[in-house]
């Protein structure tokens, strides 16, 4: 089913969407939050979050992509879920190493409202476009997804050793970039 089809059934308030919603990015949805999320079961409950604030927001929202509308509210909420119930001694997971990663670039302690203010968020993102595609990939699987360096290496017939050396080196354009625009 076509995303705006599906907008249109939570326009119209049809649990249609929710179905159809999950048959279309579930396993995306899931794939955010397991890889922020050491528990299957906090991952489920922060999709089905995710579907519950779909649902309230699309009376005040149409969002033209849906996939990334869906796949933000999930990060989000498994952010906040890590935050408040999962420290590193506790499971840890591949977040407090990709936190640990960025705090090399962005020089705050809280590493999470760092990223989450609209400035660092706009240059980051002109950042991100100035990088080439494949670069880029790579460091969105594992900064935005926080995706595993084996399973990027895997996603692009890559050696790991290869990953982590072309994650090392946006870090430090990134770095870079920061300091140009002011922010280090």
């Amino acid at each position: 089913m076509e995303d705006s089809a599906i907008v249109d059934l939570y326009w119209s308030r049809n649990p249609e969407a929710i179905r159809q919603t999950d048959a279309k990015y579930g396993s995306y949805c899931r794939s955010i939050a397991r890889n922020i999320l050491t528990d299957r079961r906090d991952a489920e409950e922060c999709v089905n979050d995710t579907w519950l604030n779909a649902w309230n927001a699309m009376p005040e929202n149409r969002p033209s992509l849906l996939g990334p509308f869906l796949g933000k509210i999930t990060r989000n909420l498994a952010f906040t879920c890590w935050r408040t119930g999962h420290t590193e001694k506790r499971g840890g997971g591949e977040l407090p190493l990709v936190l640990d990663e960025l705090s090399e670039c962005v020089s705050s302690a809280d590493v999470l409202q760092e990223i989450e203010a609209a400035e660092l968020v706009e240059i980051i993102n002109r950042f991100l476009h100035a990088l080439p595609e494949r670069e880029c990939s790579i460091f969105l699987r594992r900064c935005w997804f926080a995706e595993p360096t084996a399973d990027i290496a895997k996603r692009y017939s890559m050696r790991e050793s290869t990953v982590r050396t072309s994650l090392f080196r946006s870090r430090e354009k990134l770095k870079r970039y920061l300091k140009k625009e002011g922010l280090l």
